[in-house]
């Protein structure tokens, strides 16, 4: 697999550098500072002797300094060029940092748990069934369907037809095999590639997923960080996280032949094939149909959807609107269906079900790829831009660390040596 580039250059690079080297010359110029009192107290100390507390103080400050200055530097750089062991850590490391970024991508974001969860409160077969209720949606179900057949239906008796439609539709649906027959009624889908909207629609829950749970990945990244690498580089880790994922996810959505999509349609063919062919399957298929079947909500559905399907279908062909909204009545017995179908919640909750397996099953054989997939891209970046950008990035936060460090380190010199001549 080819590691893109990343595009290192942003147009606030210039300023961020500047903002960089002004911090840089503030937190040195205070260590230069402490160096020249250091040096003043203690040339004057013996003839001074209260000046030993401003030497104490500048010295600590010079430690302080000098420790912090160490630190800052080791993240992005061997200070002064000489090979200390682990120094320039972000550029020697990166490897690992991409695969620490690429497992918790994979066990925490595109985990089993979190996708079925998210799913789950899509409400898919909801969505689709209130879809179809709407009059514009389905008249353009009904238009395709309703000329070819109106005449027939007309001729037959309603109060006959109920009962049987419900027997034959039960006897029908007894005999039918589902699993074979979803099987190939998804195999014409994938001839016309509709599965790819559906892969479409996963990829937008993805990155919906990705911008609602930012915070629960920046608060993870920070807990599986190495304790010696500052929050400032958690911070941008986390940044490099999101932007890989959505960078991946813009990759998904906009190339037709991405890697992932051939996945996808290589596991719905396979998910296809299982339904055509695998006992186990068939088998869970048929005793889902059989419970189903046990309601008594699948008598009622049957009973409405042939009273209204049979009125709206033969009144749709000889009348072309209804009232001024212009709507047909075929239109109005297919959204009873869809409405009929909504308030029905076990075989809602069975068909998102179906949906949830399906998708997860997808992610869970793809998802060691995505994780690779990040890894292998941090690993393929340039070590010095690598330790560049992310010194643009945070290192003006971290001269503050300096700042403080000399700060700190000054008064807690003074502290010691203050306790020290009072105990003495």
């Amino acid at each position: 697999m080819s590691v893109p580039t990343p595009v290192w250059s942003r147009p606030d690079d210039a300023v961020r550098q500047a903002q960089l080297d002004a911090m840089k010359r503030r937190a040195t110029g205070l260590l230069a500072l402490a160096a020249a009192v250091f040096g003043a107290a203690a040339a004057l100390e013996t003839r001074y002797p209260w000046l030993g507390y401003v030497r104490a103080t500048a010295e600590a400050s010079l430690v302080g300094g000098l420790a912090d200055w160490f630190a800052v530097t080791a993240l992005f750089r061997r200070p002064l060029g000489l090979p200390i062991p682990h120094t320039a850590i972000v550029a020697t490391r990166k490897e690992r940092i991409g695969r620490i970024l690429g497992n918790f991508v994979q066990s925490h974001f595109l985990s089993r748990d979190v996708i079925a969860a998210k799913l789950r409160t899509m409400s898919l077969a909801r969505r689709a069934a209130v879809w179809l209720s709407q009059p514009e949606n389905s008249r353009r179900v009904a238009q395709q369907v309703a000329v070819g057949i109106a005449k027939t239906l007309d001729a037959l008796p309603d109060d006959e037809m109920r009962p049987l439609v419900h027997e034959v539709v039960t006897a029908r649906l007894r005999t039918l095999r589902v699993a074979p027959t979803l099987g190939k009624t998804l195999s014409l889908v994938l001839a016309g590639d509709a599965h790819q909207d559906l892969l479409s629609e996963a990829v937008r829950l993805a990155a919906q997923a990705v911008h609602d749970n930012r915070d629960v990945i920046r608060r993870q990244v920070r807990a599986e960080s190495p304790w010696w690498v500052p929050g400032a580089v958690d911070d941008k880790i986390y940044e490099k996280i999101v932007g890989a994922i959505e960078l991946l996810l813009r990759r998904i959505a906009t190339d037709p032949g991405h890697p992932l999509r051939v996945a996808f349609d290589a596991a719905l063919r396979d998910f296809i094939d299982r339904l055509q062919h695998s006992p186990d399957a068939i088998a869970r298929t048929e005793a889902l149909k059989e419970d189903w079947l046990a309601e008594p909500g699948a008598a009622e559905l049957s009973a409405r959807l042939w009273e209204a399907t049979r009125r709206a279908i033969v009144k749709y062909a000889t009348q072309t609107t209804d009232g001024a909204k212009g709507e047909r009545p075929l239109d109005r017995g297919i959204s009873t269906f869809a409405e009929a179908l909504a308030a029905n919640d076990a075989l809602l909750d069975d068909i998102d079900a179906v949906v949830t397996d399906l998708t997860v099953r997808v992610v869970e054989q793809y998802r060691q790829e995505i994780g690779d997939f990040i890894a292998q891209t941090v690993a393929g970046w340039d070590p010095e831009a690598t330790s560049r950008r992310f010194e643009l990035a945070v290192g003006r936060d971290l001269q503050f660390v300096r700042i403080n460090g000399t700060l700190v380190g000054g008064l807690v010199g003074l502290a010691i040596y203050t306790v020290y001549h009072l105990w003495h």
